[in-house]
C-alpha cells in the first residue's frame, strides 16, 4: 500500500529549517491573539478565545461583522495589516487559501506566526506555508473537524501540522479552542489531508441521510420516528469504521458474492426512492461502483473491491 504521507521532499522539516522563536518566550504564554475572518468559524473562534480571557484583535472585510464581534469585547482593527501588527500570532479563518494572499500581502509578517484555519487542499496548504515563510513569518496549518461551529462540542477536533517546535510553542493557545487537539506531523499538508478525507465521508453521510428522510417523507411515513431509529444505530458506525477501514488497508472488502449483494441492495433502494418520487442519483452512483467491481473481477478472474476502484488500482 502506498503511504499517504505525501512526497518525501515535502513531509519533513529539518532541524535547520525549523522556525525560530523569540528568545526567552513561549508564544503560548502571551494571552493575546489576532483573528482575521469572521465567518461562522471565525466568530466561533473569537468567542471561545474571549471566554478564555484572551485579548483578541479582529479584522474582517465587511464592517457589520466586525462591529458585532467588537460588542462582545474583541478589538477591531481598521486594516488587516493593523490586525497582524497587533499580535505575534495570527489565526486566519477565510474561505480558502487563495484569500490569504490578498488579505496578508500588505502586512509585515516578520516574526509572526500564521495559523491558517481555512479549508483547502494539502498542496495549497504547503504553498501557503512557503509564501508566509518567504515574508519572514512562521506557519501552521489548522483544520477544524467540528459539529458545525460548536467548537466546544465533546467530539470537536482541531487537526494541526507544521514544525513540531512551532506547534509546541502554540499548543496552549490551540488547546483552548477545542476539546481534542491532533498534531499530524511536520508536513504542512497533513492537517488538510485528514480534514478533506473526513469531509469526503461526511458529505456522503449527509446526502445519504437527506435521501433517507426524503424516502420516508415521500411515502407519508413518520419522519420523526425514522430519525429516532436512525440515531439509535449511530454508535454502530464506529464498528463499521473499524471493520471496513481495516479491510481497506488490506486492499478492500468483499468478494464477487458481496458485490452482487450490494449491487442488488442498491437497486432496491433506487426502487423504493423512485416509487415515492425521490431522486436516487446518489444510490445509482454507489451502485455504479459495485457494477465496476463486478466487471473488473470478471476481467481479472479474482475479486476487485470497490476500494481498489476508488484507489485507481483495479487493473
Amino acid at each position: 500500500m502506498q503511504s499517504l504521507s505525501g512526497p518525501a521532499n515535502m513531509d519533513l522539516v529539518s532541524e535547520t529549517e525549523k522556525p525560530s522563536l523569540p528568545k526567552g518566550r513561549n508564544m503560548s504564554d502571551k494571552r493575546s491573539v489576532t483573528v482575521i475572518g469572521l465567518g461562522p468559524m471565525g466568530r466561533a473562534t473569537v468567542k471561545v478565545l474571549l471566554d478564555a480571557g484572551y485579548d483578541v484583535t479582529v479584522w474582517n472585510r465587511t464592517r457589520p461583522k466586525l462591529d458585532a464581534i467588537a460588542e462582545l469585547g474583541a478589538e477591531p482593527a481598521d486594516t488587516a495589516a493593523e490586525a497582524v501588527a497587533a499580535n505575534d500570532t495570527v489565526l486566519l479563518s477565510l474561505i480558502d487559501y487563495g484569500a490569504m494572499y490578498g488579505v496578508l500581502e500588505q502586512a509585515d509578517l516578520t516574526g509572526k506566526t500564521v495559523v491558517n484555519l481555512s479549508s483547502d487542499s494539502p498542496e495549497k496548504a504547503r504553498k501557503g506555508a512557503e509564501w508566509v515563510a518567504e515574508r519572514g513569518g512562521a506557519f501552521l496549518t489548522g483544520a477544524y473537524m467540528t459539529q458545525s461551529d460548536d467548537l466546544k462540542h465533546a467530539t470537536s477536533r482541531l487537526y494541526v501540522s507544521g514544525p513540531e517546535n512551532l506547534y509546541e510553542a502554540h499548543r496552549a493557545l490551540l488547546e483552548v479552542l477545542v476539546p481534542g487537539l491532533e498534531y499530524l506531523g511536520a508536513d504542512y499538508g497533513m492537517a488538510q489531508l485528514y480534514y478533506q478525507a473526513g469531509l469526503a465521508q461526511f458529505h456522503a453521510f449527509l446526502n445519504a441521510l437527506e435521501q433517507a428522510v426524503a424516502i420516508i417523507d415521500g411515502a407519508g411515513a413518520d419522519v420523526d420516528k425514522y430519525i429516532e431509529l436512525a440515531s439509535q444505530t449511530a454508535d454502530g458506525y464506529r464498528d463499521f469504521t473499524l471493520y471496513f477501514g481495516a479491510a481497506a488497508k488490506q486492499g478492500g472488502w468483499g468478494d464477487v458474492a458481496n458485490f452482487k449483494m450490494m449491487h442488488a441492495g442498491a437497486q432496491h433502494v433506487i426502487d423504493a426512492a423512485e416509487e415515492v418520487g425521490v431522486d436516487a442519483t446518489l444510490t445509482r452512483t454507489i451502485q455504479g461502483f459495485y457494477q465496476r467491481a463486478l466487471e473488473a473481477s470478471e476481467k481479472t478472474g479474482s475479486p476487485v473491491p470497490v476500494y481498489r476502484i476508488l484507489r485507481g488500482s483495479a487493473a
